[in-house]
């Protein structure tokens, strides 16, 4: 026995349950605004490693609650900055949001550890089975009951060099390549140091493979000119009646200003729910936005009610003159945040969710659409929460950009609001599209086809930010296929190691190991 799986052998459960949580709070440094996804893979391989030396599957399972429980705790600690919003109103269930939040997250993460032990007869293939049990469980994670594809061990990428790969391996993919290095990591610090080669050396193809893909293409010299502004409204200050018109005026200033290229802007994008009025009671503010903006178009976010009381969160398109020339309703709806759950016994209990400014909250649109700009081409338009999903891009005629609109303000100015921003970045450079991105807050951003920010407005600040709509590559390879060969490739590798382990095709009698 090597002298690491002997002194975890002499842990107690305790002991090993703490160190797990420590291993998933270590994988979770990779993501931002820490970014450091070497530490993140020793942690990733601390938990395999505690996982693979499991003495029973209880121990299993409890050894992979206990490391997504620290990995989410740590990820997605931002949660909590919605509930202080109005400390006195939301603020009591600020902890029970973190705890219920990572470790309902963890349950999938236990899931897999526990069929690792179960299935796997060895500490070798252990190893092997929580690469590919725990990369199903996160492909899981990301669709099973709406979805929460946020913080997959594979964002650990996201801004540096690796990204790219993604248009090659999607999302998952990345999961994947992360596992599995850390696996064989682990592997090399169980048995032997000769080992750690492989790993090291597969990262190193990965990142010299990630070099050579070329970067993205300058915009041309005619291509349009967008005009992001952002006008960083304090969510606690945003609909005071008095600050009102305080963020509206400063918005309009924005768009006035006098552009920074050689051009005036062909487009200004405003964020999420950055018009001030509901649809219907709007005209004079559109017209005010159509006249600060002169010959350009205008996206601007708002809110509409139906005349049956229904209530959306949307994106406007408008003419020069601010008249309405197109609606996208957001389909995507932040749970807890923009409508409640089983709200009938929710709204009994006394809950009410943290975004909702009119009724009972938002009801969701139809789903994603298309919108035609003329001279800028066709756009797939995004509200906040919605950018995190892949998937939804995928339902509509592939568009020359991607839009998003989001008001981070909910989110604090530590980690929130840069992860979000990174997901933006995935999405472009697994599409193989550019993102413009307005944030009410920050960080508003230009992103290309790549993934790569070219421009962006520091969060926290007010400004407006002119930038060419930079070119679409061609379909990527995940543009094309989506999810589905990683779900091929991990039912093929599960069975493969369920027959290595001699689960499946074995004579009856035999006895397993």
């Amino acid at each position: 026995m090597s002298s690491a799986r002997a002194w975890i052998a002499a842990r107690s459960m305790r002991q090993r349950l703490l160190l797990a949580a420590l291993a998933g709070g270590l994988g979770a440094l990779g993501l931002a605004p820490f970014n450091l996804p070497l530490l993140a893979l020793a942690g990733f391989a601390g938990l395999a490693i505690l996982v693979a030396g499991a003495d029973s599957n209880r121990l299993a399972a409890l050894t992979g609650l206990a490391g997504g429980t620290g990995y989410f705790a740590l990820a997605l600690h931002w949660i909590v900055e919605p509930f202080f919003v109005d400390p006195w109103r939301h603020g009591w269930m600020a902890p029970f949001a973190l705890v219920f939040l990572a470790g309902g997250l963890a349950l999938f993460w236990a899931a897999a550890a526990w069929a690792a032990r179960h299935f796997g007869p060895t500490p070798g293939l252990r190893l092997g089975l929580f690469t590919v049990t725990l990369a199903l469980a996160e492909l899981a994670r990301a669709y099973v009951l709406s979805g929460f594809p946020w913080a997959h061990p594979g964002h650990v990428w996201l801004g540096g060099p690796m990204m790219v790969l993604s248009a090659w391996l999607g999302p998952h993919g990345l999961t994947v390549l992360t596992l599995g290095l850390s696996s064989g990591l682990a592997a090399g610090l169980i048995w032997h140091r000769a080992m750690l080669l492989l790993p090291v050396a597969t990262l190193g193809a990965a990142f010299a493979l990630s070099s050579m893909v070329p970067s993205a293409p300058e915009p041309a010299g005619d291509a349009a000119i967008v005009r992001l502004v952002q006008p960083n409204a304090p969510q606690h200050l945003k609909w005071l009646p008095e600050m009102v018109p305080v963020f509206f005026e400063r918005s309009l200033r924005l768009t006035a200003e006098p552009p920074q290229q050689d051009r005036e802007p062909d487009l200004v994008i405003w964020p999420e729910t950055a018009l001030p009025a509901l649809l219907r009671h709007s005209e004079d503010w559109r017209a005010a936005i159509g006249e600060a903006a002169g010959e350009a178009r205008i996206i601007v976010g708002g809110q509409r009610l139906e005349t049956d009381g229904t209530a959306r969160n949307s994106l406007f398109l408008l003419e020069e003159d601010g008249a309405l020339a197109a609606i996208y309703d957001k389909h995507r709806l932040v749970p807890f945040g923009e409508y409640i759950p089983l709200s009938g016994m929710a709204r009994a209990a006394g809950l009410r969710g943290l975004a909702e400014v009119m009724g009972e909250g938002y009801s969701p649109g139809e789903g994603p659409v298309e919108l035609d700009l003329g001279a800028l081409g066709t756009v797939f338009p995004m509200i906040c929460y919605e950018t995190i999903f892949p998937q939804f891009i995928r339902r509509a005629e592939r568009p020359d950009w991607m839009v998003q609109i989001t008001n981070d303000a909910w989110f604090g100015e530590f980690s929130g609001p840069y992860q979000h921003l990174e997901l933006a970045q995935l999405r472009a450079a697994e599409q193989g599209l550019p993102l413009l991105r307005a944030a009410n807050t920050g960080v508003s951003a230009v992103i290309d086809a790549r993934g790569q920010v070219i421009a962006s407005l520091p969060l926290g600040q007010h400004g407006a930010l002119d930038a060419a709509l930079p070119p679409a590559l061609p379909a990527t390879l995940y543009a094309r296929s989506g999810d589905s060969p990683v779900g091929v490739l991990l039912i093929f590798l599960f069975g493969l190691l369920l027959w290595r382990s001699g689960q499946i095709g074995i004579d009856p009698g035999r006895q397993r190991p």
